[in-house]
């Protein structure tokens, strides 16, 4: 029997998360059945720095791509453009039975447009996901390729419904759960033997003005701060606008245990000053933060409220560790605010992070404030009360009225405060959504041999 000829495209890190279950279920197709798929994987090289790309494929097992279209940097229009002039190449040379594309970043909309000009068949892994904001540039990507694809594997019901009011046939719409959840349930062991002060110690970084203290060496964790226990987490409609309560009418946004800290001195904010510092006893909780969308970073006046909201009152009640995407701490410069941040004694800021680090630390986070779609999801099996950094979101599924522990808080600061102050008492509570079982790349496998 011929093989099936399967070329997969991964672009950026969250593409790295999703195709890592879907190779490791082709390679278990073809140990039952030798030969049945020929599979190869390509990288567009949308993200170019090693922390945020190399560092995933090797964490994660992922075999090394194929073909490397190293695309890089650019403006939207210059990285889907280089990348399908480049894909256009592979695909004609390779002539694949399907072409499967991940997720909503650029390299997926410009490979979905190329193999459909190329007349070949296309499925989109994470298909239907609506934020319903045209501002952001990952829905236009997701809308393009769903209009696209010849198969449409969505994430939950929700997702599924989209598409049905868009008009796509049923046979199209493939209900097989999140292959996100695919990549947590089988790294999650890993994960949870990673010690917290270790990830620390290992990505902390030391970037402000002001020396280190004499208790702290460049790269490591204060020598009081203890974060190190490993207990492992706990196991675990209709399309609208679902939007928070809070957003503006004018949207401009695109948008595991708990650690020990022993001994660590908090230091207030100026409106707790009266209050003595208070000593950490080592089941203190902490706070995990990331943010990245320019909605949240690109602007002063929004990035800087931000800041204090989470340097006066979050660390006033926690530590907060805060992984930093490149794009925030080049804007926490720019903006003059970094040594802010950097200075603070309850403030933690750590080079991005690899996959197994980053789950450690939302396996024992007491809250999580994200303006992350795949933290979002982690979070809901997990059972971490998380915040979402948004005015809507892709992933309504995630949410409270949904049956999640997420709630959309926007980037106002009066929602910061009143959310905070509600969630940070919330208990962890795993939810998880039908299908989010660990076995969502199988179903995708069984599926493209129908």
């Amino acid at each position: 029997m011929k093989p099936i000829k399967i070329i997969s495209v991964v672009g950026a890190r969250p593409n790295f998360m999703k195709i890592a279950p879907f190779a490791r279920a082709i390679n278990a197709e073809n140990r039952k059945s030798p030969g049945r798929f020929e599979h190869l994987l390509v990288h567009t090289g949308q993200h170019y720095d090693r922390r945020m790309s190399q560092a995933f494929f090797d964490s994660l097992n992922i075999p090394p791509a194929d073909i490397d279209l190293e695309i890089g940097s650019g403006t939207h229009a210059e990285q889907v453009g280089q990348t399908m002039i480049a894909f256009e190449k592979v695909v004609r040379a390779q002539r694949p039975d399907w072409v499967v594309v991940v997720g909503d970043v650029n390299a997926t909309c410009a490979c979905a447009i190329t193999a459909k000009k190329e007349h070949l068949k296309l499925a989109h892994i994470e298909a239907g996901l609506r934020s319903f904001d045209l501002e952001m540039p990952e829905e236009i990507n997701r809308m393009v390729t769903d209009r696209l694809s010849d198969l449409l594997f969505t994430t939950d019901s929700i997702a599924s419904q989209n598409l049905r009011h868009e008009g796509v046939p049923e046979e199209r719409i493939k209900m097989v759960g999140n292959i996100m959840i695919d990549t947590l349930e089988t790294q999650r062991e890993k994960a949870a033997a990673l010690k917290i002060e270790e990830i620390i110690s290992a990505n902390q970084i030391i970037g402000s003005t002001r020396s280190p203290s004499k208790h702290t060496k460049r790269g490591q964790v204060p020598a009081s701060t203890k974060l190190d226990r490993q207990r492992p987490a706990p196991p675990s409609e209709t399309p609208a606008s679902y939007n928070s309560p809070g957003a503006p009418a004018s949207n401009n946004s695109p948008g595991v245990p708990a650690a020990s800290l022993t001994t660590r001195r908090v230091v207030r904010s100026p409106r707790a000053q009266a209050a003595p510092p208070t000593e950490f006893t080592t089941d203190n909780p902490y706070a995990l933060i990331t943010m990245h969308r320019p909605a949240n970073v690109d602007k002063q006046e929004i990035l800087s409220p931000i800041l204090d909201f989470l340097l006066e009152e979050v660390c006033s009640d926690m530590v907060l560790i805060w992984p930093i995407h490149p794009r925030t701490q080049k804007q926490l410069k720019k903006f003059s605010l970094w040594d802010k941040a950097a200075n603070h004694p309850n403030c933690i800021l750590l080079n991005p992070l690899d996959y197994h680090e980053m789950l450690r630390l939302n396996m024992d986070a007491t809250l999580m404030l994200t303006d992350s779609g795949g933290l979002q999801e982690e979070c809901c099996v997990l059972g971490t009360p998380c915040m979402t950094l948004r005015w809507n979101t892709e992933r309504p599924v995630t949410l409270r009225e949904h049956g999640g522990g997420g709630v959309l808080v926007g980037n106002a600061v009066d929602s910061l405060h009143q959310e905070y102050r509600n969630l940070r008492q919330q208990p962890r509570t795993p939810q998880r959504p039908p299908l989010w079982d660990g076995h969502t790349a199988a179903r995708i496998v069984a599926a493209l041999q129908q």
